[in-house]
C-alpha cells in the first residue's frame, strides 16, 4: 500500500513539473503581475495591509506569487517541488521558496500572519490534515485566503474531491470574512472564473469557492 502511494505521488508530481515546463515554454517565461490583484483588490485588502508581516503561500508554484509583496517580514513559498523550480527559474525571486508539504508545516505555531491557498487545496494528500495545519501556524487574529476548484472527480495532479462545505467541514472555528461561490465557466482558467464573479448554485458540482477566514 505504501509503494502504491508512493508511486501516485511520484507520478503526480512528474506530472505537475512537466506542466510547469510546458506552461514556462508557452509563456516564453513564467509570469506573476495576476497575483498582486488576487491578494488585495479581490478580497478588499490594500497592499499596505502586508507590511511587516509574515505570509505563507502553501502549493505556491513557481510563477513567484509574492514577489510583488515587497514590505513583507517575511514570505514562504511551500511546494513539493520547490527545489525543482529554482530550475524552472524560481531562484531570481525574492521569496523564499521551502521544499515540503502542507501536511507537515515546518513552522512553529502562531507563526504566520497570512495563510493562502489558491488552487492548490485540491493538490495535497491530505485535505484534514492540512488544514488542521494550516490552524496550528496561523496566528490568532490572521487571516486565510482560500481560492480552490470544486469537483467531484479527482484528477493525476488535483486527487482530492472538493465541495462546498470545505469551510463548515474544517474552519467553522473561523470568522468568515468573505465566502464567493462562483460558476467555473473555464474548466482550466481559475483566476479567469474568479474575474467573470458569476455566482452559481451551491447544487452545482463544480466551480469555484473564495473566502477570506479569520482566525479568533
Amino acid at each position: 500500500m505504501v509503494n502504491k502511494i508512493s508511486k501516485r505521488v511520484f507520478i503526480k508530481e512528474l506530472s505537475e513539473f512537466f506542466y510547469w515546463k510546458a506552461v514556462k515554454l508557452f509563456e516564453r517565461g513564467l509570469k506573476n503581475d495576476h497575483y498582486e490583484y488576487f491578494y488585495t483588490t479581490y478580497f478588499q485588502l490594500s497592499k499596505e495591509y502586508y507590511d511587516n508581516k509574515a505570509i505563507l503561500d502553501i502549493g505556491c508554484g513557481p510563477r513567484g506569487s509574492l514577489e510583488w509583496a515587497e514590505r513583507t517580514k517575511e514570505r514562504i513559498g511551500l511546494d513539493p517541488l520547490a527545489d525543482k523550480y529554482l530550475n524552472l527559474g524560481a531562484y531570481k525571486h525574492k521569496l523564499t521558496y521551502i521544499k515540503g508539504y502542507s501536511e507537515n508545516i515546518p513552522f512553529a505555531d502562531n507563526h504566520f500572519d497570512v495563510l493562502c491557498s489558491f488552487n492548490s487545496l485540491d493538490h495535497v494528500k491530505d485535505i484534514p490534515k492540512t488544514c488542521c495545519e494550516i490552524k496550528r501556524v496561523l496566528k490568532p487574529g490572521g487571516i486565510f485566503l482560500l481560492i480552490v476548484d470544486i469537483h467531484s472527480i479527482p484528477t493525476i495532479t488535483e486527487p482530492q474531491k472538493t465541495n462546498w462545505s470545505i469551510i463548515s467541514d474544517f474552519f467553522s472555528e473561523f470568522e468568515i470574512v468573505n465566502e464567493k461561490h462562483l460558476e467555473r465557466k473555464v474548466k482550466t482558467r481559475i483566476y479567469s472564473n474568479l474575474r467573470a464573479n458569476q455566482q452559481v448554485s451551491l447544487n452545482k458540482k463544480y466551480g469555484v469557492l473564495s473566502a477570506m477566514l479569520k482566525k479568533l
